[in-house]
């Protein structure tokens, strides 16, 4: 029974007049001061008396005076950009500290009488799209894995950011350079040669660090733009997940150990290392999950062609947009920004409602466009892939050719220095120093 069942029970049993007050208070289990309480609401106003009211006190006795808060909304009437600090600063100057409310008061009696704006309305979210599972090598020029191997310091203190990209089908090393800023410039420079050499690749894995990813819409960079402007898929791993691209994490491990331990002395000598190392690494080098062959032995270069970008078609009932130099398009008579990373490219824009439209790249989903909201794109929201368990992440060692296999025992396929080998040696140390007993304790304290 509910509270107020309980109470409309009580005032029909005492408006019925069978038993006595003070039983049908006990039957109620309520004291006969509630009861009467509720029997005087009952006969003052009737079944309205007895719902709950409001506990909240009818007057506050240190409220502040109309006399302040009519003071205090003329002054910001006449300032409407000056802040509560302010207007206490004035107040006191002008009237004394007597009496006067606290900037915090101030401020609550500005938005209780409308003069404080709402802050700024934020942009709606954009769609959500769920990361697509990453590919499997499966032949040369299939996916290329490209990254930053974590930077370092040359023997003159200058600072050092190898770019590395491989082919993950034959782990053949394409490239190791040494960037002057890791920025788009110089990256799409050094992917020029390496796409005139050696042709286009299919799919290029990175993470969503700059220069190859952004919070921008899609979470694309320039330069993930420019790379499917040629045609080139773009794969993105999860965020803070290396793993996902063990094989390249990997090889940066080797690399590290082999070349930088210690670094040389300027970035000149350090290139030269690369290069050795690489051509070594290449041609040289048995690799276990190729079977003891050489990556040499099974990359052969790509038949795609550097500078023949296919054309792409949106669907007919689409509106195509060209990104301005600004990276704002022209939409329904407003200017809606999209991205600078886009700027020059074609997007196409497909209705969802009639308030409601679907910016792509390509077939990348960039995000929507809200007839009612003046403002730009609201992103694409990327949802990550759950990692299960014995995922294949590229890494590690196989007896097929070219197969992906489970991360081994002992074999880092993160960046920390924290190798599990070196953890297991630790252990074992600790395991083989003799325990300290009483007995020893005793005897190197009488030696002492």
């Amino acid at each position: 029974m509910s509270a107020m069942e309980k109470i409309m029970s009580f005032v029909l049993r005492i408006k019925a007049g069978v038993l006595s007050f003070a039983s049908v208070c006990r039957l109620n289990e309520i004291s006969r001061q509630t009861g009467y309480k509720w029997w005087r609401r009952f006969l003052a106003e009737g079944m309205d008396g007895i719902y709950k009211r409001s506990s909240r006190p009818h007057g506050c006795p240190h409220e502040s005076s109309r006399q302040w808060v009519g003071r205090a909304v003329a002054l910001r009437l006449k300032h409407p950009h000056w802040g509560p600090k302010k207007l206490w600063a004035k107040l006191a100057a002008r009237y004394g500290r007597e009496g006067l409310p606290a900037a915090s008061t101030l401020g609550r009696m500005l938005v209780r009488e409308g003069l404080v704006r709402s802050g700024r309305r934020r942009r709606r979210p954009g769609p959500q799209q769920t990361r697509s599972e990453l590919t499997v090598a499966v032949r040369p020029n299939h996916v290329w894995a490209v990254d930053f191997k974590g930077w370092f310091r040359t023997g003159n203190g200058r600072r050092c950011d190898p770019l590395t990209v491989s082919d993950l089908f034959s782990r053949y090393i394409l490239g190791c350079q040494v960037m002057v800023r890791p920025t788009y410039e110089h990256v799409r420079r050094e992917f020029e040669k390496w796409f005139k050499q050696y042709g286009q690749p299919e799919i290029i894995r990175v993470d969503n660090g700059p220069p190859f990813g952004s919070t921008a819409a899609g979470g694309l960079s320039a330069l993930g733009v420019w790379w499917l402007g040629l045609g080139i898929k773009v794969e993105y791993i999860r965020p803070g997940q290396p793993q996902d691209n063990g094989r390249h994490e990997r090889m940066h491990r080797t690399l590290k150990m082999e070349t930088t331990k210690p670094p040389a002395y300027s970035a000149a000598s350090q290139q030269k290392r690369f290069d050795g190392w690489v051509k070594e690494f290449n041609q040289e080098r048995p690799h276990e999950a190729l079977g003891q062959k050489v990556p040499q032995s099974l990359y052969r270069p790509s038949k795609g062609l550097y500078g023949v970008e296919p054309a792409w078609v949106y669907e007919k009932q689409w509106a195509v947009r060209r990104v301005r130099s600004n990276g704002e398009i022209r939409w329904q008579g407003r200017l809606r920004f999209i991205g600078e990373a886009f700027c020059g490219a074609r997007v196409g824009l497909m209705e969802v409602t009639k308030s409601r439209h679907q910016v792509y790249l390509r077939d990348w989903l960039l995000g929507d466009l809200h007839g009612d909201q003046p403002g730009g794109i609201s992103p694409t929201v990327r949802v990550g892939r759950k990692a299960t368990k014995g995922k294949q992440v590229g890494g590690g060692n196989s007896d097929i050719v070219g197969a992906p296999v489970r991360a081994g025992r002992g074999e880092s396929v993160t960046r920390s220095d924290r190798r599990p080998r070196e953890s297991e040696a630790r252990r074992l140390v600790t395991v083989a120093r003799p325990a300290r007993t009483n007995d020893t304790a005793r005897v190197s304290a009488q030696k002492n």
